[in-house]
């Protein structure tokens, strides 16, 4: 399900791509803002027809957004929560090994004969 809802949210994002590419430029924009020409259509212009590009463009965004909203609530659910703690403990052995003195590697000293490793010949 989830693998759906990611490719779904893939095509849509690349459908909304070309359809924002495909609309013309409403003309002005930021350049407008800065001392341009005066126009009065800008704020009391009445509305433009609303072509199929553009309600394209608001229902691909709104798909767009509903499928992110329900893959991060689903990508949340996958990982069951749980406390740190918990976590450690069970890494923790629950009894000790017991330590009998003589076997094993427990002491880090070096061997006992010289740096070579050789151990001295005894009598």
């Amino acid at each position: 399900m989830y693998t759906v809802f990611l490719s779904l949210l893939v095509i849509i994002g690349v459908f909304l791509i070309v359809i924002v590419l495909l609309q013309a430029g409403k003309g002005g924009g930021l350049a407008a803002m800065g001392g341009g020409v005066t126009s009065t259509e800008g704020v009391l212009g009445g509305r433009q027809a609303t072509t199929f590009l553009v309600r394209a463009t608001w229902a691909a965004g709104a798909a767009f957004m509903v499928l992110a909203l329900i893959l991060a609530i689903l990508s949340s659910r996958a990982q069951a929560p749980g406390s740190i703690l918990q976590q450690d403990l069970q890494q923790i052995p629950t009894q000790p090994a017991p330590v009998i003195p003589g076997t094993g590697d427990t002491d880090p000293a070096p061997p006992a004969g010289g740096d070579d490793g050789v151990l001295p010949e005894q009598p």
